[in-house]
C-alpha cells in the first residue's frame, strides 16, 4: 500500500492550521502579540480585538481558506472518508495547538469552517446558522462553541449529508468542542455576548 498520500494529508492538514494568520496580522497593523491581548486566544475575534475589525475580517478569511485549502488537498488524493475526518481534525489541531505560535492558538471555528465549506457549502450555511443561535440562546462564547459542534453531525445528517461529509463534520466539531470546553467557566470582558451586566450602583 502506497503510505504516502497519508503522509501527506497528516503533514499538510496539520502545517496548515499552523499558520498563525492572527499573529502575524495584528504585529503587523498594531505590533501587537495577539496573544498578551483581550482573550489571549490566536483568532480573528481577537485580532479584530486588538487591530481593529479589517484586522479581524482578513484572518477570519485567511483561517477559513487553510481549512478550505486543507480538505481540497485530502480530497484530491482521493483518500477514504476517514481520511477527510483525520484532515479536518487535524487542521483544527493545528489551528489551536499551532507549533508555529509555541502552540498557543485559537479555538478553531474559522479553521474547522473552512474544511465544513471544502465538502459541503450548504452544510457551511447551516454551520454558520447553528452557531449564531446557540450564540444568541447561550450568550457565552465556548459554551455556544461546544453545543456548536456537537450538534452540527445531527443537523448535517438530518440534511442529507454524505459519508464524506458527516466524516468531516465529526472530525472538525470534536476538535472545536475539546478545545472550547477549556474555557467553559471563562468570563469574557471584551465579547459581545458574554459581558457581565453594568453594576447599576456604578
Amino acid at each position: 500500500m502506497d503510505f504516502w498520500p497519508y503522509v501527506v494529508v497528516i503533514l499538510s492538514s496539520y502545517a496548515a492550521g499552523s499558520i498563525p494568520f492572527a499573529l502575524w496580522i495584528t504585529r503587523w497593523k498594531a505590533g501587537i502579540d495577539v496573544r498578551q491581548a483581550g482573550s489571549g486566544h490566536v483568532g480573528a475575534t481577537n485580532a479584530m480585538r486588538a487591530a481593529g475589525w479589517w484586522a479581524g475580517i482578513l484572518v477570519m478569511v485567511l483561517d477559513l481558506s487553510k481549512g478550505f485549502l486543507a480538505l481540497q488537498i485530502t480530497r484530491a488524493l482521493s483518500l477514504s472518508p476517514l481520511m477527510l475526518g483525520l484532515s479536518a481534525a487535524l487542521v483544527v489541531i493545528g489551528h489551536c495547538w499551532p507549533f508555529l505560535a509555541n502552540f498557543r492558538g485559537g479555538m478553531g471555528m474559522a479553521a474547522g469552517g473552512g474544511a465544513l465549506l471544502a465538502v459541503w457549502p450548504l452544510g457551511f450555511v447551516l454551520a454558520i446558522g447553528l452557531g449564531a443561535m446557540m450564540q444568541l440562546v447561550i450568550r457565552h462564547s465556548a459554551r455556544g462553541n461546544v453545543a456548536t459542534a456537537l450538534m452540527l453531525t445531527p443537523l448535517w445528517i438530518a440534511f442529507g449529508a454524505s459519508e464524506q461529509m458527516i466524516a468531516v463534520s465529526i472530525g472538525a466539531g470534536l476538535i472545536v468542542a475539546l478545545r472550547s470546553s477549556s474555557d467553559w467557566n471563562r468570563t469574557y470582558q471584551e465579547l459581545w455576548f458574554d459581558r457581565s451586566e453594568p453594576d447599576q450602583g456604578s
